[in-house]
């Protein structure tokens, strides 16, 4: 499925209907961490049926609402959940907020995730702040970019991938872990289409070719908001140490996810407001 602009309007025009204040930030929430939208303050909530051409979430710990308020005092839009390649879904569908939200206004993206720990450095508990990343279904095709290029509506898909992750953002972030008395990781992210997990030997690659963190998210969001001229801050709430040997007698399982996102969420809110209040 494939989208043009006069689609992300017509749905932007929808969630305009609802709201007071234009967002200056869109938020993507991952497994579990749903309750960080809760802390917002005068939210309107939308579910996603509601917005033409939005696709629905059907993973547990992902709610599938839209929810915009103000969180330190900034605007932003929250998506309350998001879908992924594993559910059927195209790229252009996953992205599909993501243009919304610029079209509303947002002029930055935080796109957070639950991943597992690939560096042996990282506890579940961590947060890894991404500085680059690997996006093996990108590699293969499924990109969100990918499409007709006589679109005259849309700028050109061939973008830069140096500065992914914003500098500025990135410092922000630093500084609210610090301030919060927080270690903060920072290494590079790798997404997979899952929607299993990896096997032992998967991981031992991944670690050999320098990714820190490996979820099945996030990095689709990524290039469009990148393509959108968004400035992005990514993060990951590590859930797991993930497993290098057939001989571990122990499987990651979406509850062992959910349950350490319980402990991330206070952790990754934490640096969020810091970030807020920096570009408040």
């Amino acid at each position: 499925m494939m989208f043009t602009r006069t689609d992300y309007q017509a749905a932007a025009a929808v969630v305009r209907e609802r709201i007071r204040t234009a967002p200056k930030v869109g938020m993507i929430l991952g497994s579990g961490l749903n309750r960080l939208a809760d802390e917002l303050t005068d939210p309107i909530s939308i579910p996603y049926a509601d917005i033409p051409g939005c696709p629905e979430s059907t993973v547990p710990g992902h709610a599938g609402r839209l929810v915009i308020g103000l969180l330190e005092g900034v605007p932003v839009a929250v998506q309350k959940g998001r879908t992924h390649l594993y559910e059927g879904y195209t790229p252009a569908q996953i992205t599909f907020l993501v243009r919304v939200m610029a079209e509303l206004g947002a002029e930055t993206l935080i796109v957070t995730n639950a991943a597992g720990g690939l560096n042996p450095a990282f506890k579940a508990g961590d947060v890894m702040l991404i500085n680059d990343h690997i996006n093996f279904p990108g590699m293969s095709g499924m990109n969100p970019l990918i499409g007709s290029f006589a679109d005259t509506s849309e700028p050109s898909k061939f973008i830069g991938m140096v500065q992914t992750y914003d500098v500025p953002l990135r410092t922000a972030a630093r500084a609210a872990a610090g301030q919060a008395g927080m270690e903060l990781h920072e290494g590079v992210y790798v997404c997979l289409s899952g929607p299993n997990y990896e096997t032992p030997a998967e991981v031992r690659f991944l670690r050999m070719i320098g990714g820190d963190a490996v979820g099945m998210s996030t990095v689709h969001e990524v290039l469009v908001a990148r393509h959108a001229g968004m400035r992005v801050l990514g993060m990951s709430g590590i859930t797991n140490a993930s497993i290098h040997s057939i001989d571990h007698h122990v499987e990651v399982s979406h509850a062992e996810v959910l349950d350490a996102a319980a402990v991330l969420v206070p952790r990754m809110s934490a640096i969020v407001r810091g970030v807020l209040r920096s570009m408040a």
